[in-house]
């Protein structure tokens, strides 16, 4: 019988210093969602505000009814990288005819950026001149951009991956992405060339096909009437290859 007063008095105790330990009943801290998803062609272009090498960034904000190029690196002066801001620093007047802002990111931090940006505008690339670098090099130190748009892994910490080309339209959607393993230069060619088929898709309201270059012929998304003339189809600069392929003449 005492055994079992002892024991009562002994857990009662327990239960009491418990009940007065703020710690043991402390709510767990969540765990973070790693699950960072990609922002898929046709949603809205997730904003952020961070600094950068041209003051504070708003995204996409502070760049207005324009086209916009989101464009992310891993770190600060890796190789690869370097060619490609160099390549896109290149095409900045060919970017401005076609009214688009260029934005990149890179996990690093400001001073960091600032020190790169020097040296890529002190080298002489492809025999090319020195050139200045007029767009902005965001610092994404915390990695909150890169997880918005997707590009932290579930399983792993690491920002290699930290590669992705987000093409955003004047209403900020998305319209195009692509993504590069870390080894592998991107070709700035095919993103001045998606821009550029792009706009005239959305301005022409037309199709582009395989490997299609400015000033050349488009495709129609619609079959022209089963009764329109010759004399119609030609006026209208329309011809077909097959019944469901169907052309038109961009010099018309």
């Amino acid at each position: 019988m005492k055994k079992i007063i002892f024991f009562t008095l002994f857990a009662f105790s327990v239960t009491k210093l418990w009940s007065q330990d703020p710690f043991l009943f402390e709510e767990p801290k969540p765990v973070e969602d790693r699950n960072f998803r990609i922002p898929l062609i046709g949603e809205l272009a997730p904003s952020f505000t961070a600094q950068s090498t041209n003051g504070e960034v708003r995204f996409p904000q502070d760049f207005g009814k324009s086209w916009k190029v989101l464009f992310s690196h891993p770190q600060d002066f890796t190789p690869v990288c370097t060619t490609e801001i160099l390549e896109l620093a290149n095409l900045q007047s060919q970017f401005e005819k076609l009214g688009v802002k260029l934005v990149c990111v890179s996990t690093d931090q400001l001073s960091t950026h600032e020190q790169w940006k020097k040296a890529m505008e002190s080298l002489v690339y492809k025999d090319r001149s020195n050139v200045k670098i007029n767009f902005p090099l965001v610092a994404d130190v915390d990695l909150s951009v890169s997880k918005k748009y997707g590009m932290i892994h579930a399983a792993t910490n690491t920002t290699k991956d930290v590669r992705g080309v987000y093409i955003i339209d004047p209403d900020n959607i998305i319209q195009a992405i692509y993504f590069y393993p870390h080894q592998v230069g991107r070709n700035t060619d095919e993103i001045v060339r998606m821009i550029t088929a792009l706009e005239k898709t959305s301005s022409d309201k037309v199709l582009t096909p395989a490997n299609w270059r400015a000033g050349e012929d488009v495709l129609v998304p619609t079959i022209p009437k089963a009764d329109a003339t010759q004399e119609e189809l030609t006026s209208e600069g329309l011809y077909n290859l097959t019944w469901f392929m169907w052309y038109k003449n961009v010099q018309n």
